[in-house]
């Protein structure tokens, strides 16, 4: 027991929780060329990584997308971030064409990764540092409603993918693996 001078007991020692901003890119974004409703949707920066690149992509719309673009983002260092993101017709449509990308993921073994993807109900089981075990997979819900599913998994060369649909959007995000799960759950779509 500690006592303080008077005699009386300290006051027990209250834990607080450290809450850092989230990182912010150091490099202004590239311009988008593209004018539509879901390009327009899509952000210029996710957490440290600024828009750098933007070009449609013809493999999803040869798969039926209505449009599709693939898009790198540069944290102005090394690291880069890639997303493929198309929008098709109807979510059905969305949920094939996510599966077909999630059968092609590696199947890399269970290893952690840097912070949770996924609300707590949907978070895989954690390792001593808090950081959820990949693979991971789940539900994506908007508006308290189911809208598709989400897969992250380590690709096993220092790199992470993230596969989800939302809706009819469906998005394949690459990143270095210790950003993939923060990446993914600060992409607003």
């Amino acid at each position: 027991m500690l006592l303080s001078r008077g005699g009386a007991q300290s006051p027990a020692a209250t834990a607080t929780t450290v809450v850092l901003p989230s990182p912010t890119p150091t490099v202004a974004p590239a311009a988008r060329a593209a004018t539509t409703a879901f390009a327009t949707a899509l952000p210029a920066s996710v957490l440290q990584y600024a828009l750098a690149t933007s070009e449609e992509d013809p493999e999803p719309v040869a798969a039926g997308a209505l449009e599709a673009w693939t898009e790198t983002f540069t944290d102005g260092g090394a690291a880069t971030l890639t997303v493929r993101a198309a929008q098709f017709e109807t979510p059905e449509e969305a949920a094939a064409y996510a599966a077909s990308l999630v059968a092609t993921l590696p199947a890399a073994a269970p290893s952690p990764a840097a912070s949770p993807a996924a609300s707590p109900s949907t978070s895989p089981s954690a390792t001593a540092d808090d950081a959820p075990a990949l693979p991971a997979s789940g539900e994506v819900q908007a508006g308290g409603a189911v809208v598709g599913t989400y897969t992250v998994v380590d690709a096993g060369d220092g790199t992470g993918v993230a596969v989800w649909q939302n809706g009819t959007a469906v998005l394949r995000l690459t990143a270095p693996v210790e950003d993939v799960a923060d990446a993914y759950a600060a992409f607003p779509l």
